[in-house]
This record gives structure tokens, C-alpha cells and sequence, in this order.
């Protein structure tokens, strides 16, 4: 059982920047290619921008070549949801935070071994926490 972190539209805009809050919030994207750790290869782990969950590991990390981070599993599969998205006239899986809700990308079933998933996130909705030598 997750303890979930709600909070208004307001409190989220105080926290995030415009960007963060139009991703993470209102389910946007970011432009491929734009956001700051789709080439990031330096070892540590993505956190949720809005709560500060940790979500997947710099070792799960491969360059997919769409533009985004993507990543081949979560480090916790239960913090990690998966949601059907028909909008924009297609089928695809939106992948949120379960601590918050926060909208982090999609997950599609094109990914390497061993799991063949690809979850394609957003920089915006993420923080990178490098490992400490």
C-alpha cells in the first residue's frame, strides 16, 4: 500500500517550474532531444520530480534513440503504474508515480532484454540523483 501525496493545483505550481508543472500535472511531453537526461550517463537514480520517489536506476538507463530517457524496468515495479492513454487518437500505456500521480511518459513493449519494456519518460517529471563515489 502506497501513502499517497496529494496536494492542489496550486501547491504543484508553487513547487514546479511552468515546464514541470505542464508535464508532470497536466500529462505533457517534452520535445525529444530537449530534456536534460535523455543523454545523461552518468550512474545514480531517477527520482520523481514531484515527490522525490525513487523510480529507476541509471543501470536499467539505455540510449532507445527516441529523445527521451528511457529506461528497460523500474527499481520498484508496486511505485511505478501503468495507465491505458487513448488520447491523440492512439493506444498507448502512461506510466505515473504511484506516491503522487505524477505523469512520467509511456511505456512501450519495444525494449531490450530482459524484460522488452521501454519506458519512455520525460526529463521534466524526473530528478537525477548521482551515485556518491
Amino acid at each position: 500500500m502506497v501513502d499517497k501525496i496529494v496536494k492542489s493545483d496550486a501547491e504543484w505550481r508553487e513547487q514546479l517550474s511552468k515546464e514541470q508543472f505542464k508535464v508532470a500535472r497536466k500529462k505533457g511531453t517534452e520535445r525529444a532531444f530537449t530534456g536534460i537526461y535523455h543523454d545523461n550517463k552518468e550512474v545514480g537514480i531517477y527520482e520523481c520530480l514531484c515527490c522525490g520517489e525513487p523510480l529507476f536506476s541509471s543501470e536499467t538507463k539505455y540510449d532507445s534513440g527516441t529523445g527521451w530517457p528511457s529506461f528497460w524496468q523500474p527499481l520498484n515495479p508496486e511505485m511505478v503504474g501503468e495507465v491505458p492513454d487513448r488520447s491523440l487518437f492512439m493506444r498507448r500505456t502512461e506510466v505515473v508515480c504511484n506516491k503522487c500521480d505524477a505523469h512520467l511518459g509511456h511505456v512501450f513493449p519495444d525494449g531490450p532484454a530482459p524484460t522488452g519494456q521501454r519506458y519512455c519518460l520525460n526529463s521534466a517529471a524526473l530528478d537525477f540523483k548521482k551515485k556518491e563515489d
